[in-house]
C-alpha cells in the first residue's frame, strides 16, 4: 500500500438478512434483501461516532415478490428503478410505484440514459428501449435482437455498449447494427463501466481497457488489476474495484499505480455515494470515506511519491488556491532535490522551474558558479509540507564525496567530469527558460525609472541613471529586477563557458544582457576567450578597453606563433569603429590611426561613411598621420565636391604643392630639373588647380619658384583673370601653343553666355601674344609681383568699402573692381590697330613673329574670333592665300547669316501684313440698330442716341450708360485699394 486514500468504516454491523442490492439516495441507504423487502437506513444526526452512524428508518416488507437484483436512483427525476421479476419505477421519497414495464419480465440487466430519459434492458437475446414521457408512462421506442444473452451494458452517447458472452459490441440504437470491439477473455465475464467523461472502461480478464463512445481504443495506458474485477466504481481521482478476495484502489493517472488494498471477505456489491463508496457484504454495510487531500498529499510526499502528490494538489478546491500553490511549490522543490540527488538533473530543473523558487536557491546547488553581490535579501524557501524533512539532501554539487571503491581514479575523474557537465547543461536550460521574463522585467524597470525622472524634472537623477547603466552589467542603483537579471545572466554565461559553448556565450553577450562586468571579465580572461571578452567590453560600452584588446590581438596575429588559434586583422578594428562614429568620433580617430597605414582605404571609407566632420578628421590626420591627409581629402573631394570646405580644398592643394616643391628642390640641386617632367603628385596638383575653386591662388602664386613650374603659375594666373600673363607663359615659357589654345577654349566656354559681352576677346589676346615679341623672364616676374601687390591692396580697399557702404552700393563697387581687368583687355584688343612695326612697351629688340601659330589659330577657331579685329592685327605682308582657311568659312557663315536674317525679315513682314488684314476685317463689323434695340444696362431703347458696342458685336448700350458704368468700376476699385 502506497498510502491511505480511504478509511474503511462499518456503517451497519448486522442487518438480519442477505443483502442483494444497494443504492444511495442523498444521505440515506436503500438496501434490497433476498426476501423482497426494502430497508432504508439514515445516519444519526446526534452521533459523532462514525463506527455506528446508520440506523433503520423504514422497512418495507414485500416491496417486491422476488429479490431485488439491481437498483438505480435517478435524482434528476426523483425516481427509483428496481429490477426484480420486472422493472418498476418508484417515486422518491415516498417509494410509490408509478410504472411497471411488464415487457421487462425476465430481464437480467438494464441501463438508464438520464440526459434523454431512455431506459434500455436486456431479456434473453433481445434488447428493448423505452422512453420516459415525463409523467407516469413509458413509451417503447425499439426492440432489437442480439446474438446471445447480454451480461453487461451501458449507454455510450447515442449507442449502447453490450457485453455478450465473451466479447464486447457497440449496438447502434437507430438501426440495430452491431460492431465488434474486442473479446472479453475466457475467465472473467464482460464488464462495462461508464466513465464521467462519457468514455468506457471495458474489462478483459484482469485488465481495464479505455475506449471512446465508438469503441475505439484510447492510447492512454491500461489498468492492470491484481485479479479480474467483479464490479468497478469511479470516484476521481481513483478507481475502486471489487475483487474476489479484497477491494483494490488504483489511481486514474497513467500508469494507474496501486494506491490501497482493503481486505474484506464476502463483499457482494459496490455503490457510489455522495462522498463515499458503500460496500455491501452478505449482512453488513461498510463505507470507504476518502482521506482529506491534504493528509494524502503529506503521506505521498513523505513516501517519495511526488508525482501522485502533485496530481492530488490539482484537485484541491479553487477557494484554497493559495494553499494549493504553496503545497505544489513545496512538493516541486522536494521532488527536484530528490531528482537532483539521483542524477536526473534536467527533470530536477523542470520541477524547480514549476515551483517558482528563486534562482539563487537553485544556484546555491552549484558552488562553481560565482554570483555577483546583491542588495536583495532572499528568505529561505519554506517547505509547506508536514512531516519529517531531514531526508532532503542539501547538495552543493552533483558529485558524491565518496566514489565507489571499484572505480579507479581515472574512471572516477571521468565520471565526475561527466556529472558536472550534465549538471551544468540542466542549469543552462533552466536559466534560459527563466531568462525572458527576467530581462523583460529589468528592461521595464529601467524604462520606468527614466520616465519617472523625466516627468519629475529630476535631471540629476536621470544623468546618474544613464551613467550607472552605460554598462548594462554594472548596476550600482538598487534595482530588484535588474539585480536578479544580473545574477541570472552572470550564472548563465559561466555555465555556457564551463560546458564549452563559446558560440552560445557570444550570442548572449551580443544581445541585451546584464552580465556582471567584474566576475565575467575574470572568468573569460582565465579561459583566454578573447572574442567573448571583446563582446563583454562592447556590451558594457567599454569601447576603449575593447579596442585596446583588439589592437593587441591584431599585433599578436601578425607574429608567426603557431599556438594562436584565431587571428585578427586590422579590418576588425575598422568594423568595430563603424557604430561609434556618431557617438564618439574622437575615439574613432584615435584608434583609426593604428590601422590607417595597414588598411588605408577601409579607414578613410570609415571616415566618409561615418559622417565624422571633415575638419576634425583633417586636423587629426595632420597631427598624427600627415602622409594620409591628402588621400583622405582626395576621396572626400571625389565623393562630393560640395562636402569639402574651401579651407580643406586649400589645404589639399598646399599639400600637393609642398610635395612638388620638395621634388623640384631635389632635382634643381642635382641640376636635373625638367619643366615637362610630371610625377603623380604634380599631375594631382595640376588637376586640383584646374578642377576646384576653393583655394587661394594669390597665396599659392607666392610659393612658386621664379624659374620653374610655369604651368602651375599659368593656371593660378588664369584663376586671377590674368589671361594675358597666363597665355604668355604657355606660349613663351612652356612653348606649348596647344595648352594656350586649350586655355582659351576653357575661358570661352565658361564665359560664352549672352550676358558676357567680350567673350571672344580671349582668342584675340592669344593672337596678339603670337604676334608680339617674346618677353623676358624678369619682366614677367616684375608684372606678377606688381599684380600681387595690387591684388592685396585692392582686396583691402574692397573690404573696407564693403564695410562702409550699404546694400547695392557695396556690391556695385565690387562688381566694377572685378570687371576692370576684362574691360582693360577688351579695350586694348578692340582698339589695337598697330602694325607689326609699332613698338610694344615690353619689347626688348626684334623678335620673330609666330605666323604659323597665328594662321593655325585663325583656321581652327574662325567661328569664335571677330574677323574684322583679327585682320587688323595681322601683318601687312600676310598673304591672302594663307587666310583662305579663315576667311572662307567666315564669309560663308556671314552669307548664310545674311540669308537667314533676310528670310526672317520677310516672314515677319508677312506676319505683319496678316495682322493688319485681320485688324481691317475686324473693323468692318456691321451693327444693326433698329427702333426696338434696347440698352443692355438701362433697359431703354437706343433710339437716335449715341451708342457703344461691346467687343462681342451684339451687346448695345448707350454711350452715357457705358461711361457711367466705367466710372462706377473705377470708384469701386479705388475703394478696395484703400481698404487694403
Amino acid at each position: 500500500m502506497v498510502h491511505s486514500a480511504y478509511d474503511c468504516l462499518q456503517l451497519i454491523p448486522d442487518s438480519n438478512g442477505k443483502i442483494e442490492a444497494i443504492e444511495s439516495y442523498g444521505s440515506n441507504l436503500l438496501l434490497g434483501y433476498s426476501d423482497g423487502s426494502l430497508r432504508i437506513y439514515s445516519p444519526e444526526t446526534e452521533s459523532s461516532d462514525r463506527s455506528k452512524p446508520y440506523v433503520l428508518e423504514k422497512n418495507l416488507v414485500g416491496f417486491t415478490k422476488k429479490p431485488v437484483v439491481s437498483m438505480e436512483v435517478v435524482e434528476s427525476r426523483e425516481l427509483l428503478l428496481t429490477l426484480s421479476e420486472s422493472i418498476a419505477f418508484h417515486r422518491l421519497p415516498s417509494l410509490e410505484t408509478i410504472a411497471v414495464i411488464t415487457k421487462a419480465k425476465g430481464a437480467n440487466v438494464f441501463c438508464w440514459d438520464d440526459r434523454r430519459g431512455f431506459l434500455c434492458f436486456a431479456r434473453q437475446k433481445r434488447v428493448c428501449i423505452f422512453r420516459h414521457d415525463g409523467g407516469r408512462g413509458f413509451v417503447e421506442v425499439k426492440e432489437l435482437g442480439v446474438p446471445d444473452v447480454v451480461k453487461s451494458m451501458s449507454w455510450c452517447g447515442e449507442n449502447i455498449c453490450l457485453g455478450i458472452r465473451r466479447e464486447y459490441v457497440i449496438l447502434n440504437a437507430s438501426n440495430g447494427a452491431l460492431s465488434e470491439v474486442f473479446t472479453s477473455g475466457r475467465l472473467a465475464p464482460p464488464l462495462v463501466v461508464p466513465l464521467p467523461s462519457g468514455e468506457l472502461l471495458l474489462g478483459k480478464e484482469n485488465i481495464g481497457v479505455f475506449v471512446d463512445q465508438n469503441g475505439k481504443l484510447i492510447h492512454e495506458g491500461r489498468i492492470c488489476w491484481s485479479e479480474a474485477p467483479l464490479e468497478v466504481v469511479i470516484q476521481k481521482p481513483y478507481a475502486i474495484a471489487l475483487l474476489p478476495r479484497f477491494v483494490e484502489i488504483r489511481s486514474l493517472r497513467d500508469p494507474y499505480p496501486l494506491i490501497q488494498t482493503i481486505v474484506l471477505r464476502n463483499v457482494r456489491h459496490l455503490c457510489q455515494s455522495n462522498n463515499s463508496v458503500i460496500l455491501a457484504l452478505d449482512d453488513s454495510i461498510h463505507g470507504l470515506f476518502p482521506v482529506p487531500l491534504g493528509a494524502q498529499i503529506v503521506q505521498l510526499t513523505a513516501s517519495g511519491n511526488f508525482e501522485e502528490a502533485l496530481s492530488l494538489c490539482k484537485l484541491l478546491p479553487p477557494e484554497d488556491s493559495s494553499l494549493r500553490a504553496a503545497k505544489e511549490g513545496s512538493i516541486h522543490i522536494r521532488y527536484a532535490h530528490y531528482l537532483f540527488d539521483n542524477g536526473s538533473y534536467e527533470e530536477a530543473m523542470e520541477h524547480f522551474l514549476a515551483s517558482q523558487v528563486d534562482i539563487t536557491y537553485v544556484l546555491s546547488l552549484y558552488p562553481s558558479i560565482i554570483l555577483p553581490k546583491t542588495t536583495i535579501v532572499h528568505e529561505p524557501e519554506k517547505l509547506d509540507i508536514d512531516g519529517d524533512t531531514s531526508y532532503l539532501p542539501r547538495v552543493s554539487s552533483g558529485v558524491s564525496d565518496e566514489m565507489e571503491p571499484s572505480l579507479s581514479d581515472e574512471n572516477a575523474a571521468l565520471e565526475s567530469k561527466k556529472t558536472n557537465h550534465n549538471m551544468l547543461m540542466a542549469l543552462i536550460k533552466y536559466l534560459q527558460k527563466k531568462r525572458s521574463s527576467f530581462i523583460e522585467k529589468a528592461t521595464a524597470e529601467g524604462t520606468e525609472e527614466v520616465v519617472l525622472d523625466a516627468v519629475g524634472n529630476n535631471f540629476a537623477s536621470y544623468t546618474r541613471f544613464k551613467k550607472t547603466n552605460k554598462g548594462r552589467g554594472n548596476m550600482s542603483v538598487g534595482s530588484g529586477a535588474r539585480e536578479m537579471a544580473s545574477i541570472l545572466d552572470t550564472a548563465l554565461l559561466q555555465a555556457l563557458l564551463l560546458t564549452g559553448q563559446s558560440s552560445a556565450a557570444l550570442e548572449l553577450l551580443r544581445g541585451v544582457n546584464y552580465c556582471d562586468m567584474k566576475i565575467c571579465e575574470e572568468i573569460i580572461r582565465k579561459g583566454n576567450l578573447n572574442v567573448a571578452l571583446l563582446e563583454l567590453y562592447k556590451c558594457n560600452s567599454l569601447h576603449r578597453q575593447a579596442l585596446e584588446l583588439l589592437h593587441k590581438l591584431v599585433e599578436e596575429s601578425r607574429s608567426e606563433q603557431p599556438e594562436i588559434i584565431q587571428r585578427f586583422k586590422p579590418e576588425d578594428i575598422v568594423e568595430y569603429l563603424k557604430p561609434l562614429c556618431g557617438t564618439d568620433p574622437i575615439l574613432v580617430l584615435e584608434f583609426s590611426m593604428l590601422v590607417l597605414e595597414s588598411c588605408p582605404s577601409q579607414t578613410i571609407e570609415l571616415f566618409l561613411s561615418g559622417n565624422i566632420p571633415a575638419d576634425m578628421v583633417n586636423s587629426y590626420l595632420k597631427q598624427h598621420s600627415p602622409n594620409m591627409q591628402a588621400r583622405y581629402l582626395e576621396l572626400m573631394l571625389a565623393m562630393n565636391e560640395n562636402a569639402i570646405s574651401g579651407n580643406l580644398q586649400n589645404e589639399m592643394v598646399n599639400i600637393y604643392l609642398s610635395e612638388v616643391l620638395d621634388w623640384h628642390a631635389d632635382l634643381n640641386a642635382q641640376q636635373n630639373w625638367d619643366e615637362k617632367a610630371y610625377t603623380p603628385t604634380r599631375k594631382k596638383l595640376l588637376s586640383a588647380l584646374e578642377g576646384i575653386s576653393g583655394y587661394n591662388p594669390e597665396a599659392l602664386l607666392k610659393r612658386l619658384p621664379q624659374d620653374a613650374l610655369y604651368e602651375e603659375r599659368a593656371i593660378l594666373l588664369g584663376k586671377m583673370n590674368q589671361h594675358e600673363l597666363a597665355l604668355s607663359l604657355y606660349v613663351h615659357k612652356l612653348h606649348v601653343p596647344e595648352l594656350a589654345l586649350s586655355y582659351c577654349d576653357r575661358v570661352y566656354e565658361s564665359t560664352h553666355q549672352p550676358s558676357v559681352k567680350y567673350s571672344s576677346n580671349i582668342y584675340l589676346l592669344l593672337l596678339q601674344i603670337f604676334l608680339n615679341p617674346r618677353r623676358t623672364t624678369a619682366s614677367f616676374e616684375k608684372r606678377i609681383t606688381n599684380l600681387l601687390s595690387q591684388q592685396n591692396s585692392s582686396i583691402s580697399r574692397v573690404g573696407a568699402a564693403s564695410i562702409k557702404t550699404k546694400g547695392g552700393r557695396g556690391s556695385k563697387k565690387i562688381a566694377e573692381i572685378e570687371g576692370a581687368e576684362d574691360t582693360k583687355v577688351s579695350l586694348s584688343s578692340t582698339h589695337s590697330s598697330k602694325s607689326d612695326g609699332d613698338a610694344d612697351e615690353f619689347n626688348e629688340g626684334d623678335s620673330t613673329i609666330m605666323l604659323d601659330e597665328v594662321l593655325d589659330l585663325l583656321s581652327r577657331r574662325w567661328d569664335r574670333i571677330n574677323g574684322a579685329q583679327a585682320l587688323k592685327l595681322l601683318p601687312r605682308e600676310t598673304k591672302l592665300q594663307d587666310l583662305i582657311s579663315f576667311i572662307g568659312p567666315l564669309l560663308r557663315k556671314s552669307s548664310e547669316m545674311y540669308r537667314n536674317y533676310s528670310v526672317i525679315k520677310s516672314l515677319r513682314q508677312s506676319e505683319n501684313l496678316q495682322v493688319k488684314d485681320e485688324l481691317y476685317s475686324q473693323r468692318k463689323a456691321v451693327v444693326k440698330v433698329t427702333s426696338d434695340s434696347m440698352c443692355s444696362l438701362c433697359r431703354k431703347k437706343i433710339g437716335t442716341s449715341v451708342f457703344a458696342v461691346y467687343p462681342n458685336g451684339s451687346t448695345l448700350v448707350h454711350f452715357v450708360c457705358f461711361k457711367d458704368s466705367q466710372n462706377m468700376k473705377a470708384v469701386a476699385k479705388g475703394s478696395q485699394l484703400r481698404k487694403r
